[in-house]
């Protein structure tokens, strides 16, 4: 089993920032893409940013230029740099991860971390 645990949300005033983490942890063979979504009130799930196991990168053209997303590999980890936070951005923002057991990849999602900022 593969559990991904995000954390670093919070309370923050517009123009703040916040660095946003997610954790993989389990049964771990390889892990692949990892991305960042989010999910305002009222409306579906969004792409933020994805990034391959090398280190690419893919952003939303609302997250261009504002967010950054990064990643450790030793450690299981994709973090979320969010700069000069807007009301709008204010969210769930979960995590997902392609993971390997073993020769297979499954997409597993955490439970998401809540982001609010406050005009």
């Amino acid at each position: 089993q593969v559990q991904l645990v995000e954390s670093g949300g919070g309370l923050v005033q517009a123009g703040g920032s916040l660095r946003l983490s997610c954790a993989a942890s389990g049964s771990i063979f390889s892990i692949n893409t990892m991305g960042w979504y989010r999910q305002a009130p009222g409306k579906q799930r969004e792409l933020v940013a994805t990034i391959t196991r090398g280190g690419s990168t893919n952003y939303a053209d609302s997250a261009k230029g504002r967010f950054t997303i990064s990643r450790d590999n030793a450690k299981n980890t994709v973090y979320l740099q969010i700069n000069s936070l807007k009301p709008e951005d204010t969210a769930v923002y979960y995590c997902n991860a392609d993971v390997s057991s073993g020769s297979i990849y499954y997409k597993y999602w955490g439970k998401g971390t809540q982001v609010t900022v406050s005009s």
